[in-house]
């Protein structure tokens, strides 16, 4: 028996998703790794994207990116993010591309950044991003 919480039950996760959650209430970010051609994918899914194999893997990233795009957001969309709030595109190390929150007064396209986390009631935590140096 595990004593380790079930997120599919709270709507934070399916079976494919779920691991990448666990992760994340553990403080590590991870992504998927195909076994047969070697290819990093974001968001989890049951098949590689570069040759459709289906034996994944889940690696951990070193946590670190380069913001590919970036907007200010100024509608509010959760209670629990009051705008305005850096939304970014942000390209891992390791290959892969997530949405993301960047938690900065200011940052620009070709930043780097780092992996943080945002605390949430009853959910794992969400990876958010922080710039590595402060302007």
């Amino acid at each position: 028996m595990t004593d380790k919480p079930n997120y599919s039950d709270l709507g934070a996760a399916d079976p494919t998703t779920e691991p990448f959650w666990q992760a994340c209430a553990e403080g590590r970010l991870i992504v998927q790794r195909c076994t047969a051609c070697g290819a990093h994918q974001f968001y989890p899914r049951p098949f590689c994207l570069a040759c459709e194999g289906t034996t994944l893997s889940w690696v951990e990233c070193r946590g670190t990116g380069t913001i590919y795009s970036l907007t200010t957001m100024r509608l509010p969309v959760d209670p629990q993010l009051p705008p305005p709030y850096l939304l970014a595109l942000v390209d891992l190390d390791e290959g892969p591309r997530l949405l993301t929150n960047i938690e900065a007064a200011t940052a620009a396209i070709g930043d780097r950044v780092r992996v943080a986390w945002r605390q949430r009631d009853g959910l794992p935590p969400l990876p958010i991003f922080v710039p590595l140096r402060q302007p």
